[in-house]
């Protein structure tokens, strides 16, 4: 298996920042998006726990969009072949320190996330 193949690992890069920015503009559309629709979907965040892409739907439309600014730190992208990979960051919001794990896909849509973790460090 091939770990950060170069068109792979860019193709993933470009959709890993397509998140970010949606985030940053708090684009549902493109964060829904993102998720792979499926009932198999998780997303684990600092309050919730959401399983499938309708719950998690649910979740960002409902969710205050005055609370999802934050600060991007270390960011580690690693593909594993040409249809796997994940996406893990720290992040500072609120003067908190945390981080997200992503486990994205090759979906026949293209990039989705499978799986994800958001959480914040203990003070």
């Amino acid at each position: 298996m091939e770990i950060n193949n170069p068109q792979t690992l860019a193709e993933l890069t470009r959709q890993f920042g397509r998140y970010q920015q949606a985030i940053i503009d708090n684009d549902v559309a493109v964060l829904n998006e993102l998720f792979w629709n499926s009932p198999h979907t998780l997303r684990y965040g600092t309050g919730e726990n959401l399983y499938g892409h309708a719950e998690i739907a649910a979740f960002r439309g409902a969710r205050d969009p005055n609370s999802v600014a934050r600060v991007v730190g270390k960011t580690v992208i690693t593909s594993y072949g040409l249809d796997a990979a994940t996406t893990n960051i720290q992040f500072t919001r609120a003067g908190r320190t945390g981080r997200q794990s992503q486990a994205w896909i090759r979906m026949p849509e293209g990039w989705r996330i499978v799986a994800a973790h958001v959480s914040y460090m203990e003070e």
